[in-house]
């Protein structure tokens, strides 16, 4: 591969540029199973990706950092016998990773044989040099783990270190260092102010404890118990400060970025949670008890399966620690939850937890569609630990949210806001029931004036390439029956769509004026419809749109149900167009598209 793209950084690459590069990366992703097309129901397609990426259609993205990108171009070009530095140190720390697997296992000549097993695996990988660390990793962990009996050896060390987390959140010296009073609040001049500098420090100081690394933590703790245990020996006063303890050294100068983060007004805000891989689950739910207080919403996620000792979502359930202490109404399983579900579960508790679908480091590529929404849903992300970090600061692209990382650098502890892409425009739910409030506005009007209002279900992304042509032909059609009916007020959802817009959006908005309870006339885009636009086009029907219509369209497949729904409840409501039998051979519409072309073995009837 001698053409490789003379780039520096990776969200500069553009497909379609280098055949020979473009066919690398193809095989680049089909080796890490992070290819859609070779697995469309484990791998994130283009558009739930674009829910958390920011992204152009011919851009490339990449689960990792841009340095281990790039050294796996070099190494692939080169051939040569040694990898490039920071490569190799990646590969030696997952081979050691998985060495700590195999050791946990007491049958000897078993253990031998899963150390044969991993390094064929190993050699294999190394030698094809296009295979992340981090992938190579989830795949010896997979079958590893699957060698003990409770599938889940750190589960025990996971519930112990939260035992002992939550002792010492609880313990007096933790709640005196906490509770001290900033420097910055004497130079407050009301109680709000000072209110709001009291909050602020008690946040910045768990972040900063939350982002030190399990060995850091586990040395703030014993400290913290040496500390106690020596005000019991010499019985010192509980009011007498305890010098001894310094957990929160330096934690006051992150106010600036903890600040940034919570933003200028007093908006609450809904934030996504990231876990370490490290663990710690309760220092977690500590951080998001201050959030919630603040009147903030957030969405903690968990891993599906173990790895190490990040946290799962069934540890809620078994963590002895934990029972009881989350209700289940505030956990979501559902790997594919819809728009609707995600923001009814928020608007019901302002604490909601859900699994990234995983079993492996933050992989964007393969976390589940609840994960991708709950993204798309937030306004900034919450990325604990040094790995989060490694893939979301360490890349040079930018994302569809604001990402704040807090991490432990050399026994520092870091914390750092990457804007989001500024092309970004998120459509807020008060935003799109504004919009929707504004249309139903509309209907009633001109149902008061003795109109009949008519919606007009159409293709508008359904097939490829074509979005363009399906909106013109929508806008000549309605355009013609508004010249041919008279006081019909229709609808044509091809004029109020606006840029960055996606079909969760728009099936989110459309519901709500789909049931309002106004629409007489429900007309589906049939075949006659599209050969009568292009001929109002001047233009002969070319043969991708022959024989379509709404039929063809998951999101009018949707609509079909709702009119059928709201039939019930409104027998007068007529429906126009295909019979609604010819309909129901298709799933709900893809994450993100206005589409999905899934056609199933056999027709339903809602």
């Amino acid at each position: 591969m001698n053409t490789v793209p003379p780039v520096r950084h990776v969200c500069d690459i553009r497909l379609g540029t280098h055949p020979a590069f473009d066919a690398w990366f193809y095989s680049f992703r089909a080796e890490n199973n992070i290819e859609h097309h070779i697995n469309p129901t484990g791998v994130a397609g283009p558009e739930q990706l674009r829910f958390m990426v920011a992204l152009d259609d011919r851009q490339i993205y990449v689960p990792c950092s841009d340095a281990t990108f790039h050294q796996l171009v070099e190494a692939y070009r080169k051939r040569t016998p040694l990898l490039p530095p920071h490569l190799l140190r990646q590969y030696v720390q997952a081979w050691k990773s998985v060495l700590a697997i195999i050791r946990r296992v007491n049958d000897r000549e078993k253990r031998r044989n899963m150390i044969n097993y991993c390094r064929h695996r190993f050699r294999g990988c190394l030698a094809l040099r296009n295979i992340l660390p981090s992938r190579l990793v989830k795949r010896l962990t997979t079958t590893l783990i699957s060698q003990f009996e409770d599938n889940d050896p750190w589960m025990a060390e996971r519930y112990l270190q939260n035992k002992e987390i939550i002792t010492f959140l609880n313990a007096p010296s933790f709640l005196r260092e906490l509770e001290r009073i900033p420097e910055s609040a004497s130079r407050c001049t009301d109680i709000k102010h000072l209110r709001a500098q009291l909050d602020l420090a008690e946040l910045t100081r768990l972040f900063h404890l939350a982002g030190r690394s399990q060995a850091g933590l586990a040395r703030v703790m014993d400290a913290c118990a040496t500390t106690r245990a020596s005000a019991a020996t010499e019985q010192i006063a509980a009011s007498e400060p305890i010098a001894a303890s310094d957990m929160f050294s330096g934690a006051d100068a992150f106010a600036p970025q903890v600040q940034a983060l919570l933003g200028s007004t007093e908006e609450p805000r809904t934030f996504l949670y990231l876990c370490d891989l490290e663990g710690g689950l309760a220092l977690d739910l500590r951080i998001i008890q201050t959030l919630l207080r603040l009147g903030h919403k957030v969405i903690l996620t968990l891993k599906e399966t173990p790895l190490y000792h990040a946290p799962t979502i069934w540890d809620l359930e078994r963590d002895p620690s934990l029972v009881d202490k989350i209700p289940g109404s505030n956990i979501l399983k559902i790997p594919a939850s819809s728009k609707n579900d995600l923001l009814r579960r928020l608007r019901e508790s302002r604490l909601l937890i859900i699994s990234d679908g995983t079993g492996e480091r933050l992989n964007l590529y393969r976390t589940s569609v609840t994960f991708a929404r709950a993204w798309k849903e937030s306004d900034c992300i919450l990325a604990k630990g040094k790995r989060n970090k490694d893939v979301l600061l360490g890349t040079s692209h930018l994302f569809t949210r604001d990402i704040f990382c807090f991490w432990e650098e050399d026994g520092t502890v870091c914390m750092e806001l990457k804007p989001h892409a500024q092309s970004v425009r998120k459509f807020s739910e008060q935003t799109l029931t504004t919009k929707a409030g504004t249309i139903i506005k509309a209907m009633r009007t001109a149902k008061d004036s003795g109109n009949s209002v008519m919606f007009y279900s159409c293709i508008i992304g359904s097939l490829p390439g074509q979005t363009k042509t399906a909106v013109r032909m929508a806008e000549i059609f309605v355009t013609f029956l508004r010249e041919k009916l008279d006081e019909v007020f229709i609808i044509n959802p091809a004029e109020y769509f606006e840029p960055g817009m996606d079909g969760d959006d728009l099936m989110f908005m459309w519901e709500q004026v789909q049931r309002s309870g106004l629409i007489n006339i429900w007309r589906f885009q049939s075949m006659d419809d599209i050969e009568k636009s292009f001929a109002l086009m001047d233009r002969k029907v070319p043969p991708i749109w022959s024989g379509k219509d709404a039929t063809f369209s998951t999101g009018c497949t949707k609509e079909m149900r709702i009119a059928l729904d709201m039939q019930r409840s409104h027998p007068e409501l007529q429906i126009i167009g295909p019979s609604p039998e010819q309909f129901f051979r298709r799933s709900d519409y893809g994450v993100g598209k206005f589409f999905d072309a899934t056609i199933s073995s056999t027709q339903e009837l809602p």
